[in-house]
C-alpha cells in the first residue's frame, strides 16, 4: 500500500491500482495510516505541484459530458476546482504563503468543540420562536421543515398585506431556505434572514440579509410577471431578475461582499450602481459609498454551501473567524503578527477542529494552544 501511495502521489498508479487502493481506504483505520504516511512522505508544497489540474478536470468533465447534459461554463469551472481537490479532500491540505519560521508546535487534541450542524430559529410574524435542528420536522399552515431545509408553500389567494418572518442561524449552524416564490437561499453560521411568507403577484420581490452569509438561487422574474428580487444588506441593495449569487456582511465585517456566479445583478448603494457580470465581486466598505469590482474565483467564496472550506491567500484572521464561527469556538490571537499574515488549503466542513488546526501547524508558521473552548493562535 505505500507503493500505491507513492505512485498516486506521482500520478503513475494504473486504473487497476486505483481500484485496490479506493477498497482499502474503506476501512477507517487504512485511512488514517493513508494521511499519515502522505504527510511525512511529501511536503504539501511537493504535493500540490504534483497534481495535473488540467487532466483531472478534462477526465472528470469528459465523464459527466457522457450524460449528454449541457454544462454552464461556470460550473465547469467548479467541475475543475472539484477534480483538482479531491485528493486534498481526502488528507486535507494547507499552506502559507512566506518562509516557514521555526515555531514550536502543540498537538491539539480531541476537545468538547463539535462540528457544526444544520440548525435555526424560525421566528414567526407573531414573535414565536420555532427551533429547528437536524433530525427534527416541523409542520405548519404554509411551511414545514425535514430537519434541515424550511419550505414555504405558494398561496394562490395570497392577500396584500405582507407577513415577515425571520430564520437565524446560530454560530456552528447552517440551513437553506425555500422561499414562496420558489427562491432558495442558503444561510452559512451566524447569519440571519428577513422575508416575506408570500409575495404578492407582479411586484418587487423584497428580503433583507440581516446580517452574516448567504447563498441566493433566485427564481426568474419571467415565472412572476416580470417582478424583480432585490436582497438589501447593510444600506447595499441587490437586484436581480433571476440569477445565482452570494452576499457575506458579517457583523464584525468593514465591507459587504457581493459574489456573482451565474446571470447579472445591479449593486446599489447611495447614488452609486454597479453592474455585475459572471465571475466578479463588489466590494462596499461600511464607511463610505464607493463600490469596487474585482475578478475572482467564485469557487473560494461559495465553497462553504458545498461542505468544504477553501481559502486562497486568505488573511489567517479571517480564516480563524471563518472556523470560529462554524465550530462556535473563540478564537484569540497571542502573536499579532499573525492576523495578517497569508494562507490557503482546502478542508471539509465535517472535519473535527482539531484535525484542521494540527494541519495547519504543519506550515511551521502558527501554533495553537487550547484552554478550555477558546483557542489561542501564538
Amino acid at each position: 500500500m505505500n507503493n500505491l501511495i507513492s505512485k498516486l502521489l506521482s500520478d503513475s498508479i494504473t486504473e487497476e491500482e486505483k481500484k485496490t487502493l479506493r477498497i482499502w481506504l474503506k476501512n477507517p483505520k487504512n485511512k488514517k495510516v493513508f494521511n499519515a504516511q502522505v504527510r511525512h512522505a511529501y511536503t504539501l508544497n511537493l504535493l500540490y505541484n504534483k497534481i495535473n489540474e488540467e487532466e483531472a478536470y478534462n477526465k472528470v468533465f469528459k465523464t459527466i459530458e457522457q450524460q449528454n447534459k449541457p454544462i454552464p461554463l461556470y460550473k465547469r469551472n467548479f467541475i475543475k476546482y472539484a477534480a483538482a481537490i479531491v485528493l486534498f479532500m481526502a488528507i486535507g491540505y494547507f499552506y502559507v504563503n512566506k518562509n516557514n519560521l521555526n515555531k514550536s508546535n502543540i498537538t491539539i487534541s480531541e476537545t468538547n468543540i463539535k462540528v457544526g450542524t444544520d440548525k435555526a430559529t424560525l421566528t414567526l410574524e407573531n414573535g414565536t420562536n420555532i427551533f429547528l435542528e437536524k433530525g427534527q420536522n416541523y409542520i405548519s399552515n404554509n411551511v414545514e421543515s425535514n430537519g434541515k431545509a424550511l419550505t414555504y408553500k405558494i398561496k394562490k389567494d395570497a392577500n396584500k398585506d405582507i407577513a415577515y418572518n425571520y430564520l437565524t442561524v446560530p454560530r456552528g449552524g447552517q440551513y437553506n431556505v425555500t422561499l414562496a416564490d420558489g427562491t432558495k437561499v442558503w444561510l452559512n453560521s451566524e447569519s440571519q434572514l428577513k422575508y416575506p411568507v408570500h409575495f404578492i403577484k407582479g411586484q418587487t420581490r423584497h428580503t433583507e440579509l440581516v446580517y452574516g452569509e448567504a447563498y441566493f438561487d433566485v427564481s426568474p422574474s419571467t415565472n412572476h410577471d416580470g417582478a424583480k428580487f432585490k436582497v438589501l444588506t447593510n444600506g447595499q441593495e441587490v437586484e436581480v431578475l433571476g440569477t445565482e449569487f452570494n452576499i457575506k456582511a458579517y457583523k464584525n465585517d468593514n465591507a459587504t461582499y457581493t459574489t456573482l456566479i451565474e446571470g447579472s445583478v445591479s449593486v446599489n448603494k447611495a447614488n452609486n450602481n454597479k453592474l455585475l457580470i459572471p465571475n466578479q465581486q463588489a466590494v462596499v466598505f461600511n464607511k463610505n459609498e464607493d463600490i469596487s469590482i474585482y475578478n475572482i474565483d467564485v469557487y473560494n467564496e461559495i465553497s462553504w454551501k458545498e461542505g468544504v472550506f477553501s481559502f486562497k491567500n486568505k488573511p489567517l484572521k479571517e480564516i480563524m473567524a471563518t472556523l470560529s464561527r462554524w465550530y462556535d469556538v473563540d478564537i484569540i490571537f497571542e502573536n499579532k503578527d499573525l492576523e495578517d499574515d497569508l494562507f490557503g488549503g482546502v478542508f471539509d466542513k465535517s472535519q473535527k477542529i482539531s484535525e484542521i488546526l494540527n494541519l495547519v501547524q504543519q506550515t511551521n508558521a502558527v501554533s495553537f494552544k487550547k484552554e478550555k473552548n477558546v483557542i489561542i493562535v501564538k
